[in-house]
């Protein structure tokens, strides 16, 4: 199938690894100019080097803070500098911290706050815009199957992700008159380094190995199997694409059937 994405340019959040990269790089092979923004300097420019080569597309890697509000003003400009367009933005940041609400502190609240909701509202207000300008525009937001049913020990995470999907809802509202479509996009159990460090964590406190864990959760899931990340980059990449023009508000989780709510 032809996704029709050929030429277009795309922002994609946490993109030197794990989720984020997959995504760029499922965009890239559909022909898509992407901006990488990640933390990273190093991690960054290997793999916009990487997606250069193999995919024949202009990577732009901008060493981002999606936490801070100049970063992200700064990202965002440079690829309007840059393109003088922007038709898909992938919002994606590294996870919060574990813990249960009593161990949790005000400060950590506040740093998730920001990562986690803020860098998708800062994103969206500026990229909006450019949108409108040059008539719609993709937004797929990566939350966590937590948005689904709450994970155990996540409670950062169980909050504020949830958020990112209100807000998600209300502006594929708002934003429908414009040819502006916002989506979330919810990974399940995909073996990334933040789920390495997770379970590896407890694997360690039940004195099993990681790859005991593994296999323990992955009997859990009806396909059988941990995710990866192109198991995910692939429905963003859709979803991005005009193949998906009549799909808005939605939210999907891609968990191998972990997930057994009927809604």
């Amino acid at each position: 199938m032809d996704l029709r994405l050929q030429g277009q340019v795309a922002l994609v959040g946490g993109a030197s690894q794990g989720l984020g990269l997959a995504c760029a790089e499922g965009l890239a092979a559909e022909g898509v100019h992407v901006a990488l923004c990640a933390r990273s300097k190093e991690k960054l420019a290997r793999a916009a080097e990487d997606l250069k080569g193999r995919y024949g597309v202009t990577a732009l890697p901008l060493v981002t803070d999606l936490s801070r509000e100049e970063d992200v003003k700064r990202a965002v400009a440079a690829v309007e500098e840059r393109f003088g367009r922007l038709d898909i933005l992938v919002t994606n940041a590294g996870g919060p911290p574990p813990g249960r609400f009593e161990t949790i502190t005000d400060e950590q609240w506040e740093a998730t706050f920001h990562l986690t909701l803020m860098h998708v509202v800062r994103l969206c207000r500026l990229v909006v815009p450019l949108m409108r300008e040059h008539g719609g525009g993709r937004i797929v937001n990566l939350t966590s199957i937590s948005v689904k049913q709450v994970v155990e020990n996540l409670v950062l995470s169980n909050a504020m992700r949830a958020a990112v999907v209100g807000l998600a809802k209300t502006l594929a509202i708002e934003l429908a008159p414009d040819g502006i479509a916002v989506n979330n996009v919810c990974p399940g159990y995909i073996r990334t380094q933040r789920l390495e460090a997770l379970w590896g964590g407890a694997a360690a406190k039940r004195g099993i190995t990681f790859e005991a864990m593994l296999a323990e959760q992955a009997a859990l899931i009806p396909l059988g199997r941990i995710g990866t990340p192109e198991d995910l980059a692939d429905l963003v990449v859709f979803l991005a694409s005009p193949r998906a023009r009549y799909i808005t508000g939605a939210t999907i989780q891609v968990d191998g059937g972990l997930y057994r709510g009927i809604l």
